[in-house]
Formats: C-alpha cells, sequence, structure tokens
C-alpha cells in the first residue's frame, strides 16, 4: 500500500456521506446559478406549501421532459437540491416530472439514462455472458434519479415516484422514442422494448426502496453492493481540468470504430489522467458503497435478456393503480401521524438569495 494512501471516514453514516458530498453539490448550485438563478421566484411556484396541501384531491400525472424547455428548467432546479450531486444522465436519456394536477405542483422527478455496461450485481442477477450483455444490454436503462420534492416527500411520496419507474406510461414512452432507433455499433433498428430498470442507492444501504412493490408484488429487487469506486469526489470544480489534461495528454481506450471516438466515460478519464501523473489510481476509490436494485418489467425479464426468449410478459401497472395502492398503503397513515409536512413553506426551498 503506499505509504499516503486517500482513505475514506472510518464509520460511515449517512450524515457523512452528505457532508462528503456537499461539496460538489455547492458546486453544482454554483455553476448552475447564472442560468437558473434568474427563473427561481417562477419555479418556486411549481413548489407547494405543506399547508396547501388536500391529500385527499391529489392527482398524479407524468409529464415527459423535452429538451430545452420549461419542464427541462424545473428538472435540473429539483436535481440541484438533492443531497448528491446528479448527474445530466448520459447516451438515452428519458425524463419525467410528476405533477400533482390538482394544484400543478411537483412532486418529483424521475431520470432514465443508459445503464453501465459493466455492473455485477445486476449482470449476476441476470446471468449474462459477455455475449448475452452486449446482444442485449440495449433493452436495460438505469435510474440516475427518482424522488419527491417537499412537502410531498415528507409524505413518503419518494416510494410512489420510484415505483412510477416500472409503470406502463414510462415503458410505453420509452417504446415512442427509441422504437426504430439505430445505434452506432447495431444496423438493426431497435424494438423500443424496456425489460429492466436498475437503479442505485445514494446513501448505503436503501430503506427507501427495500421490499417495495405494489399490491404485494415486490418489484425492487436488491442485488448487492457497489465496491465505493467512482468520480464524485473529483466533482468540486476539479473534473473539467482533469478532462481538459486527459484530452491534450492521455489516449482513450481502444474502442471498435462504430463505438465513435473519445473516452467511454468520466471514470475512464480520471483513471487515465491519474495513470499519466503518476498517481495512484486507487484515489478512484471513495469508499461508499452503494446498494444496487433491478426492477425487472417482466415476468420472464431474466430469459428474455438471457436471449432464451423473445416474447416479454409484462408486469407493470398504469400510474392511476400504483397510486391508489400507495395512498392507501403509505400516503394516509403517514399524514395521520405526522403533520409536519404542513409547515413547510416553500421559500424553505429557495437556493439563492432574493
Amino acid at each position: 500500500m503506499s505509504p499516503n494512501p486517500v482513505l475514506p471516514p472510518e464509520n460511515l453514516d449517512k450524515d457523512t456521506i452528505r457532508s462528503l458530498h456537499s461539496t460538489a453539490v455547492a458546486h453544482r448550485v454554483a455553476e448552475s446559478a447564472p442560468v437558473l438563478r434568474r427563473y427561481e421566484e417562477s419555479l418556486l411556484s411549481f413548489i407547494a406549501n405543506g399547508s396547501e396541501l388536500d391529500l385527499l384531491a391529489i392527482r398524479p400525472s407524468l409529464v415527459e421532459v423535452k429538451s430545452r424547455s420549461p419542464e427541462e428548467r424545473l428538472f435540473r432546479y429539483a436535481t440541484l437540491h438533492w443531497t448528491i450531486p446528479i448527474s445530466s444522465g448520459y447516451g438515452r436519456r428519458l425524463r419525467f416530472l410528476v405533477m400533482d394536477q390538482s394544484n400543478n405542483k411537483l412532486i418529483g422527478v424521475i431520470g432514465l439514462c443508459d445503464p453501465v455496461i459493466a455492473l455485477a450485481g445486476r449482470d449476476r442477477w441476470v446471468g449474462w455472458s459477455e455475449g448475452q450483455r452486449f446482444a442485449r444490454l440495449r433493452h436495460v436503462m438505469d435510474a440516475f434519479v427518482l424522488g419527491a420534492v417537499p412537502p410531498y416527500s415528507q409524505l413518503l411520496f419518494g416510494k410512489f415516484v420510484a415505483l412510477l419507474c416500472a409503470s406502463d406510461e414510462v415503458r410505453k414512452a420509452f417504446r415512442r422514442k427509441y422504437q426504430g432507433t439505430k445505434s452506432r455499433i447495431r444496423s438493426k433498428p431497435f424494438d423500443g422494448r424496456m425489460a429492466l430498470v436498475t437503479t442505485m442507492s445514494a446513501l448505503g444501504r436503501s430503506s427507501l426502496y427495500n421490499r417495495l412493490g405494489v399490491e404485494g408484488r415486490k418489484l425492487f429487487r436488491s442485488v448487492g453492493f457497489s465496491r465505493g469506486t467512482g468520480e464524485f469526489h473529483f466533482s468540486n470544480g476539479l473534473y473539467s481540468s482533469i478532462s481538459d489534461y486527459a484530452k491534450r495528454y492521455c489516449e482513450p481506450s481502444y474502442r471498435q470504430a462504430a463505438w465513435g471516438e473519445g473516452f467511454r466515460n468520466r471514470r475512464e478519464v480520471i483513471r487515465k489522467c491519474l495513470k499519466k501523473l503518476k498517481l495512484k489510481v486507487a484515489w478512484s476509490y471513495h469508499g461508499i458503497e452503494r446498494e444496487c436494485f433491478v426492477i425487472p418489467l417482466a415476468t420472464n425479464t431474466r430469459e428474455f435478456l438471457l436471449g432464451d426468449q423473445e416474447n416479454l410478459h409484462w408486469q407493470t401497472a398504469p400510474a392511476d393503480q400504483i397510486f391508489s395502492w400507495f395512498k392507501v398503503r403509505w400516503l394516509l397513515a403517514r399524514a395521520e401521524r405526522d403533520q409536519s409536512y404542513r409547515s413547510f413553506s416553500r421559500d424553505d426551498y429557495r437556493l439563492w438569495d432574493e
């Protein structure tokens, strides 16, 4: 071991992890200020005061986010409030606002993007060989953000938003957007079927996702933990300098010509830069393990992803059915036990001084 290793703090709890992320989060907020700050008053109008909520009137709906739209602005603003830095996603991307039709307020956000090529827990769960994964990975998406905003988050709406990523509406929106598309690697048009969603907990073991399901049917399945490597600890303004250095002095890993040029992802950029500077690649280790979940959208998702079956037998549900279950199972019971959500003021959500 290096005489001066970079090690994470001992006894990591969730408050410590939040503290470690705080610098990167503050950097993202500062970076976004020139674009979003002037819109903050209008964006805050979509955040509910707790006293305004009529629990029996809540009617959630999914609104797909288009690039360079007012919805995208609200999506970006909401994700700046997460306690960990949220990426913009990469590759294919599908984003939603979850709105309350009763008052036109924001309940939460969903963001899906292309999955990483190799993810140990997911790949073990499927049982993939490398060839099978190459053939079927495009039927998988990763949820890079799932969550509710206050005051809805105080009423456990984070569980509802998470369940929506397995809804009929999300699955069908993915098919509308990507059916018939061709990737650089494959010339055959994609059929648009999304069979599996993956996601990672934000802060170690997840109490939000564990055993989460609808009407007794478990949807979120834990498949292990990440190894504690990544790049968030370079996201405090340093990454742009690392990227500039890597582009100037480092060579991307060899890839098939059809994949395009350049580095594969942020992790490769950081590792290449560390090696070039003769620094320990182990510095990419931050020690914060995250729990990995798979959300199969069909009863035979595994068989389909292995290439053993061609037809998918869907087990998803419409959003209104999911909400009906959530309302009885969690919402009303939580509101009866804890009414602290009523004291939330949208002004508490403000990021910048007036």
